[in-house]
């Protein structure tokens, strides 16, 4: 079982985000306050956790979460700000739309931009560490993946039911027939001389 808190005095939030690496869709990022006495055997890191358990973890983390919250920035504003920057301004929103603010924060990763004056704590892998950063890490994982679906019925062709935005060969190969679309990164500088089909 993971531990619920890095510390116990002050009202703390756990901060992760999903889609960073992503050729399309929006980067989603989530915060998570938990009860003191949350426990659930399924809760890890979401790469960790299929997707049945993480559906399962969803349901029971927004029922059991004192606040919890998403936000996401779309890939027009990735490709203007950076990827990076845009993690961060994913996260800011979801800390910022907390109903309990936060006195702390413990962040997923190895650095952050302050929000506001709240004192933060980078943990790197820290979603496999600590009970609200993994629970941030599942909402994250698990809006942007239900997004990435509803995408995916306006452009099939791009297998984002399956590949949800992220370079897989199905992905790279559909890019490479159609074109990029609105929903890509174009930052990420993705272009059909990169790919290369291996069987």
């Amino acid at each position: 079982m993971l531990p619920a808190f890095y510390q116990e005095k002050l009202i703390e939030a756990g901060c992760d985000e999903a889609g960073r690496g992503a050729y399309a869709g929006p980067v989603f990022a989530a915060a998570v306050i938990l009860p003191a006495d949350f426990k659930h055997p399924l809760l890890n890191d979401s790469k960790q956790v299929r997707e049945k358990q993480r559906l399962i973890l969803k349901e029971v983390i927004e029922a059991n979460a004192i606040a919890w919250s998403v936000a996401s920035v779309d890939a027009d504003e990735i490709d203007k700000i950076n990827i990076l920057k845009a993690s961060f301004k994913a996260m800011h929103l979801a800390i910022e739309q907390l109903k309990v603010r936060p006195e702390f924060l413990l962040i997923d990763g190895n650095r952050f931009p302050a929000y506001k004056k709240t004192p933060h704590l980078c943990i790197v892998k820290g979603d496999g560490k600590y009970a609200s950063i993994a629970a941030a890490s599942i909402l994250a994982k698990t809006y942007r993946d239900a997004y990435m679906d509803k995408l995916h019925a306006q452009f099939p062709q791009y297998g984002w039911n399956s590949n949800k935005g992220y370079g897989t060969l199905e992905h790279r190969i559909g890019i490479e027939k159609n074109g990029l679309c609105v929903y890509h990164r174009k930052s990420f500088h993705i272009v059909p001389t990169q790919i290369e089909i291996g069987f």
